[in-house]
């Protein structure tokens, strides 16, 4: 299991209540960057959070309902879209008195809805410029451009002017160059 930092957990409850007071959707979340399947909260935490019982998060995981991660201990872990799966079976079974097979089904509709929307917006945003990088294995993978990605040429192309012989001419101090590789940090992977 993954272990986060308390900054990193502080965000994610953050999120947790904007999710569950409505204030913000999955979509959102993922969008800024967040990993919606990291398992971060407990059962109390989550019971807290949604203000349900911890004894009926238990019976909704025997039923398959929200079905959180497990610590190597054996500990229930839940993740951002375990918490917005049971706030939506929460509304729907107790203000729209549907029952657990058809709360189970409407969640599963939601989520692969919520998947095409993603490939959906994927999709429209292959127009804008991608940086693709060799995996591990070989593959070729597309990286995520994201905000904390900080991309910067070396000495790029500086203004100059050329003798007739087609030597550059140096300005300033620094080399006149025309490099064009490209220098990546502070990727997350």
């Amino acid at each position: 299991m993954t272990r986060i930092d308390r900054e990193t957990r502080h965000m994610y409850l953050a999120c947790a209540q904007a999710l569950v007071r409505d204030e913000m959707n999955l979509d959102a979340a993922d969008d800024a960057g967040m990993d919606i399947e990291l398992p971060v909260f407990s059962v109390g935490q989550v019971a807290d959070l949604a203000d349900i019982h911890p004894q009926t998060l238990r019976q909704y995981d025997r039923l398959g309902l929200i079905v959180p991660k497990r610590t190597e201990g054996g500990a229930r872990r839940y993740s951002l879209r375990d918490l917005d799966r049971l706030t939506r079976a929460q509304h729907l079974s107790q203000d729209e008195s549907i029952n657990l097979a058809g709360v189970t089904r409407i969640l599963a509709l939601a989520e692969e809805n919520r998947q095409l929307r993603r490939q959906l917006r994927r999709t429209r945003q292959a127009e804008e410029p991608s940086m693709f990088a060799a995996a591990a294995d070989g593959r070729v993978v597309e990286i995520k451009r994201s905000g904390s990605a900080r991309l910067w040429r070396q000495e790029i192309m500086h203004e100059y002017d050329r003798y007739p012989s087609g030597e550059p001419v140096r300005r300033g101090k620094k080399p006149v160059s025309t490099s064009k590789s490209l220098i990546i940090w502070g990727m997350r992977s």
